[in-house]
């Protein structure tokens, strides 16, 4: 039994080893302070292909492919597939991705939005051994071209509407020694794109069909082998690339479909980003229910209302952005709904009267909360029956609150970041959110030393503030490092002030997050000028927008001396209470 652990523990090192060199030396550490325990001397055990298979998502696509086999996988316009050709799609797209000389360990990218190509990458590049990443589609050239550099992507897929952006992080790379990646062009389902591809750019249908389905899976040795990289929104001018396991994957899936509620063949509309943690690990989840892919190119209320009632959608989600659009849209774009449509929400916390006004218009709401590094979901606020006949605007504060850990965790509390003791349950004594479990990130793709500060003291560090209530619930209260969320969007402060600082009327900067009832939050830069300087907001906020994605460019800017400590260092919560005085931009 201890041989079989240490040889399975290699075969793990060895996957590994593809992008992260340095877990040897950690896991020999581990090895050696293993311990068997007296399990492993009773007679008669053995572990074998009878009794263990590593867990892999993969495995869900093989059932649905049978339990589902007619049943409905994926929508999209007037593209349909069942289960069985979705499987039969993925392995001839695995296979296709081994002729091109993909190999276990190698990494794939993706930038594209919510289409059925995605979906099948999701399945396809584990299939074929290698590594899932898919970018964030909001991102620019310069944004992309620093992550396909980190990531070291052999191959990238990409949607025809963002061809372009794709082709400058290609010549951005180009002045670099990082060998650009094979670009796969994926055309709008009518085959309406760019027909005048370059040599090493192949076509998604035509690539697809150089596979066979006769493909034998490359399964995972070791559960714990990566099977994909999400990087933390580009919020810092260091990319974090988050890396999942295949146990991961499998385990919050499960996880995340079991708190929403959902039950066999569930219909799912996708307004939450494929990109964004693997869609919270459901295009996964999905499968292991037989469930129905509503692919949504963009969203809108119109097109969701669409959705729904075209399709009988019964579950979606979407961070608090999307609540907002659907309450605040005009008659003209709204649809009764054909039954009680269930959302799950999370980003920032949901404001409480938009919880009220999602349930008066017939959808149910759950919340959750989690990071990139806890494949997404990681809390949700479980709701209890005594809260029912409580009034509205009070139903809508407990709905708000963070909540309770999932089944897939071990374990989440507050605790005093310097001490790591829990904070008492009062519901005001603020400590960080930690967790531990095997929903949490192996650890960050090149940067051992990033995933140890996030590791030490044995949990994850969250670096949110929270509080806990006496019934065990958990409510964020405050962000330990600056980010802004806006539109489920992790924004730095910190990449904003950088390129506030670049202008040359600029003397100081600091930016800080405003309240905002469309996008929950936005950047509010606060600017002092060098002396004989005379700019306004707009040209300030347009230099921004030239510099950076324009998610991330400031909305609002305020023009006037920077409060600091003896120290010299920004007074950020002055600011911050100075932006939420401003009041909410509508």
């Amino acid at each position: 039994m201890n041989h079989f652990f240490k040889v399975s523990l290699g075969r793990f090192v060895y996957g590994l080893n593809r992008i992260h060199p340095n877990c040897t030396r950690q896991l020999s550490q581990s090895t050696r302070n293993f311990e068997p325990g007296s399990w492993e001397s009773t007679e008669g055990l053995v572990q074998c292909s009878a009794n263990y298979v590593p867990l892999s998502p993969i495995s869900f696509l093989e059932r649905a492919s049978k339990v589902y086999r007619d049943r409905t996988s994926v929508v999209y316009g007037s593209v349909k597939y069942t289960w069985n050709q979705t499987h039969q799609r993925c392995l001839r797209l695995a296979s296709a991705l081994t002729h091109l000389g993909i190999s276990p360990g190698d990494i794939v990218a993706t930038l594209a939005p919510n289409i059925p190509a995605v979906h099948e990458l999701h399945f396809a590049v584990p299939m074929a051994g290698a590594i899932l990443c898919t970018l964030n589609t909001r991102h620019d050239s310069a944004m992309v071209s620093v992550l396909l550099r980190h990531s070291e992507a052999k191959v990238m897929f990409v949607d025809y509407q963002l061809l372009e952006i794709a082709h400058g992080a290609l010549d951005l790379l180009s002045s670099t020694d990082t060998k650009p990646p094979i670009l796969v062009l994926i055309p709008e389902s009518d085959g309406s794109s760019p027909t005048n591809l370059a040599s090493n750019t192949y076509e998604y249908e035509t690539f697809l069909e150089t596979g066979h389905n006769e493909f034998e899976i490359l399964r995972p040795k070791n559960e714990w082998d990566p099977i994909s990289v999400n990087y933390t929104s580009g919020t810092t001018s260091r990319p974090k690339g988050v890396v999942y396991s295949h146990r991961g994957a499998y385990l919050n899936s499960i996880a995340t479909f079991f708190l929403h509620g959902m039950g066999a063949m569930p219909v799912y509309l996708w307004t939450v980003p494929m990109f964004h943690c693997n869609g919270w690990c459901l295009i996964w989840g999905l499968a292991a229910l037989g469930g129905t892919n509503i692919c949504l190119r963009r969203v809108s209320p119109k097109g969701i209302f669409d959705c729904i009632a075209l399709h009988k959608v019964t579950h979606m989600g979407g961070a608090p952005t999307v609540l907002n659009m659907i309450v605040n849209s005009p008659s003209s774009d709204r649809k009764p709904l054909p039954h009680r449509v269930q959302v799950m929400t999370g980003g920032a916390p949901p404001p409480p009267q938009i919880l009220f006004k999602m349930e008066e218009m017939g959808f149910g709401v759950s919340h959750l909360y989690g990071l990139t590094e806890t494949f997404g979901p990681g809390t949700y606020c479980m709701w209890k029956p005594e809260w029912d006949s409580l009034p509205p605007d009070e139903r809508s504060k407990l709905q708000a609150r963070q909540g309770v850990h999932h089944l897939g965790l071990e374990e989440v509390d507050i605790k005093d970041y310097v001490t790591m003791k829990s904070v008492p349950p009062d519901g005001k004594t603020m400590g960080e959110i930690m967790f531990r479990g095997n929903t949490v990130m192996s650890g960050y793709l090149k940067d051992l030393k990033a995933t140890e500060k996030a590791f030490s003291g044995g949990w994850f560090r969250s670096g949110d503030l929270a509080v806990k209530h006496p019934d065990g619930y958990i409510e964020v209260k405050d962000r330990l490092k600056d980010i802004i969320i806006s539109g489920g969007e992790n924004i730095s402060s910190v990449e904003v002030e950088t390129a506030l600082f670049s202008h040359p009327a600029v003397l100081e900067a600091a930016v800080v997050a405003r309240p905002d009832d469309h996008w929950g939050q936005t950047p509010c830069a606060f600017v002092k000028l060098k002396e004989g300087f005379n700019v306004d907001a707009q040209e300030m906020i347009k230099f921004c927008q030239d510099h950076l994605p324009h998610y991330m460019a400031p909305k609002t800017v305020i023009f006037e001396d920077i409060p600091k400590t003896s120290t010299g260092k920004v007074q950020k919560f002055i600011l911050r209470e100075k932006a939420k005085t401003m009041g909410s931009l509508s």
